[in-house]
């Protein structure tokens, strides 16, 4: 159950299940965030936050890191320092680089997405082959391709360490970057029992969030080899990244990452039982992914409310759901949800069902 502060103190009235973004910071984070040594980080001379980059880029095998305030900024750094304007972006329809941030690959980059079907929340050799034009006079460039893991828009898929491989393999090949959004790419190699580094070392570069699953407050993380970051730190200044004492929020992210990663499979246990508990209500059907992270899509189409109708007497219940379509929810699973709050979730959705009759 979500904790909210009114008068400086907690309210735990509200199952919150919108998104995972909705974590709040441990007590250990905040103690953290108190007492960091900061400095400017302009000026390269915030101890915490370069022990946050160093902490960062050992975790997933690259060379360096950058401290960015955001996914969305993170992935903006990569696209600028991997192409030029009016270069072309490979990337999925479905994608959150393409969806959901903006539009920043064309009103900041000036570049030409290409678009790929990623509905089954991954991106194929064959069809980064398909989508490559050659070169021609009437054509942009193709400079990256984009991947993401897990797959927001297919309810947290998973994309295996083969599959990456192969991928960066026919990339490479053409002399191409690929790039990963890997918001929740910790969720990804939680589920699959593996190293995270088996799933970022094939890629040129990796975001990944610290401010969702993981509980930071905020921030998210850019890594690749020492020349891009050298490169990526100067789009990071031009977006107006440039922050100052930031090692207090830092200091955060280091907890996260030292503390926070290996209790996400308590989350992905959560959402298996949470699904199967909607699974036994008519109407309503849990899409499948293949492998359960934090993320469920939920069809409600069964119970004859939209979406929106459905998540509106959710909330008076005490539950709140994030409409997604017409007749789909989303449901994300985090720190802040217990054995308790799943059991009342199903609950709420067989009373809304029953009264939709």
């Amino acid at each position: 159950m979500q904790d909210y502060f009114i008068n400086g103190q907690p309210v735990k009235t509200i199952v919150d299940l919108r998104s995972d973004t909705f974590t709040q910071p441990t007590n250990k984070m905040r103690e953290a965030m108190a007492n960091a040594p900061v400095g400017d980080d302009v000026f390269g001379e915030d101890p915490t936050v370069k022990r946050l980059e160093k902490l960062a880029a050992e975790r997933v095998g690259k060379e360096a890191a950058l401290f960015v305030v955001s996914g969305t900024m993170g992935n903006l750094v990569a696209t600028l320092t991997h192409t030029r304007p009016g270069d072309e972006v490979i990337l999925g329809a479905n994608s959150h680089i393409y969806g959901h941030e903006v539009g920043g690959l064309a009103r900041i980059g000036g570049l030409m997405p290409r678009l790929v079907d990623d509905g089954e929340g991954n991106i194929q050799p064959a069809q980064v082959l398909t989508a490559l034009r050659g070169e021609d006079i009437h054509y942009p460039p193709t400079r990256l391709v984009c991947i993401e893991n897990t797959h927001n828009m297919s309810g947290g898929r998973v994309t295996e360490a083969a599959q990456i491989r192969a991928l960066a393999a026919a990339v490479h090949e053409r002399g191409l970057k690929l790039h990963m959004d890997g918001a929740r790419i910790f969720n990804a190699a939680v589920a699959l029992g593996i190293p995270v580094t088996e799933l970022t070392e094939p890629v040129d570069s990796v975001m990944f969030c610290l401010s969702k699953g993981l509980s930071a407050p905020v921030g998210s993380i850019l890594a690749g080899d020492a020349e891009f970051i050298a490169r990526a730190r100067k789009f990071r200044k031009i977006l107006g990244g440039g922050m100052r004492q930031a090692g207090v929020i830092a200091a955060a992210g280091i907890i996260a990452l030292e503390e926070m990663i290996d209790r996400l499979s308590e989350d992905h246990a959560r959402a298996e039982r949470l699904a199967a508990g909607l699974a036994l209500i008519p109407g309503v059907e849990v899409i499948a992914s293949n492998y359960q992270t934090n993320i469920l899509l939920i069809d409600i189409g069964g119970t004859g409310l939209t979406a929106s109708q459905f998540a509106g007497k959710l909330d008076q219940a005490g539950i709140r759901a994030l409409p997604r379509s017409k007749t789909t929810l989303r449901a994300v699973v985090h720190r802040h949800i217990d054995d308790e709050d799943i059991q009342k979730t199903i609950a709420a959705f067989g009373h809304v069902r029953g009264k939709a009759r």
